[in-house]
């Protein structure tokens, strides 16, 4: 199954049709196969997860936490350039649909390691990270179609006083 799931998808098929993973993957992504790629991208976010879930631990800590969030969420966000290649990523990251939602997100991380940094306020730090974790879901939202239109009109009727 998985040799089917690699041939097909992800490195080509008989036919000689690129899977997603042949497209465009550039530089260190190019040399490695399909299975490397993909145990790349379930390392580089599994590791962005441990390191958002080890954040939460010393959330005493501003410095500390805002450091290991944000690192997390940036480990997870590139870890699909394991699977596109960085330039595509970053191609697909400032496209016309998701590029106010990625300027909002990368604007959202930088709050955040300022609020905790140079501030060191735990208020303005927390606020800054919901921002950040809003704007990432915001941004993944803009890679399935339809969802943005869906979660928005769901807000609308959620937040509806006229019955």
């Amino acid at each position: 199954m998985w040799g089917k799931l690699n041939q097909s998808m992800l490195g080509g098929n008989e036919e000689g049709e690129q899977g997603f993973l042949d497209e465009e993957s550039e530089g260190l992504c190019s040399s490695l196969s399909a299975t490397q790629r993909m145990y790349a991208f379930g390392g580089c976010l599994l590791a962005g997860m441990v390191c958002m879930f080890l954040s939460m631990i010393v959330f005493a800590k501003p410095i500390k936490f805002a450091i290991l969030f944000t690192f997390g969420n940036l480990l997870a966000v590139g870890s699909t350039a394991f699977l596109f290649g960085p330039a595509q990523q970053i191609r697909m990251m400032f496209d016309t649909v998701r590029i106010y939602a990625t300027a909002i997100y990368l604007g959202c991380v930088v709050l955040a390691l300022v609020c905790a940094l140079l501030i060191q306020s735990k208020v303005l730090t927390l606020i800054a990270m919901i921002c950040e974790i809003c704007a990432l879901i915001w941004y993944s939202l803009s890679y399935i179609p339809f969802a943005r239109r869906m979660v928005s009109e769901l807000m609308i009727r959620l937040c509806d006083t006229e019955l």
